[in-house]
């Protein structure tokens, strides 16, 4: 159970702070909801407390393993799919998943891709959100701003992996 003021992390919608906790009657049943709020870009969720853990809410992670994700960028493997369906769904799986390494994954697998061959309109958006994901969590993590944060993964993302 969150608690009003705490940061936590949405696997679809990036890091964000539980705003207010409040009851709704919904089809004649009262459920506690988490407020949801981001302080990038200003989304506002309600989140039903009882699915939280099903949906995949969790605390934000650490300064510390923050810095260890953005070293770790340059050496992650990328392999994807040369059929665009397949590899969109296989992105997509990662991104659900909530993992940050996972969404790392995404994000130089579509920027790898955009240097050598261009996206299409779909995963010129899944990088967005990708990088929203990702970005938003190191920035409420390390109380710094966005577009620092930004150029950091943006510079991680192309270096080669140290040999």
């Amino acid at each position: 159970m969150f608690r009003i003021g705490d940061f936590v992390a949405h696997p679809m919608h990036g890091a964000g702070v539980i705003d207010a906790i409040i009851q709704e009657k919904v089809a004649g049943s009262t459920q506690e909801y988490y407020v949801f709020k981001m302080p990038v870009g200003g989304l506002l969720l309600k989140i039903p407390v009882a699915n939280s853990e099903a949906i995949g809410l969790r605390t934000i992670i650490t300064p510390e393993e923050a810095e260890a994700l953005i070293a770790g960028i340059p050496s992650l493997e990328v392999e994807s799919s040369a059929n665009w369906n397949k590899r969109y769904q296989e992105n997509l799986q990662r991104l659900k998943s909530g993992d940050l390494r996972e969404v790392s994954r995404v994000i130089k697998g579509l920027m790898t891709r955009d240097t050598r061959r261009g996206l299409s309109t779909g995963e010129r958006k899944m990088l967005q959100t990708a990088k929203r994901i990702l970005i938003s969590e190191i920035v409420l993590t390390e109380q710094v701003d966005y577009e620092a944060v930004e150029t950091r993964v943006d510079c991680a993302m192309t270096q080669e992996a140290a040999v």
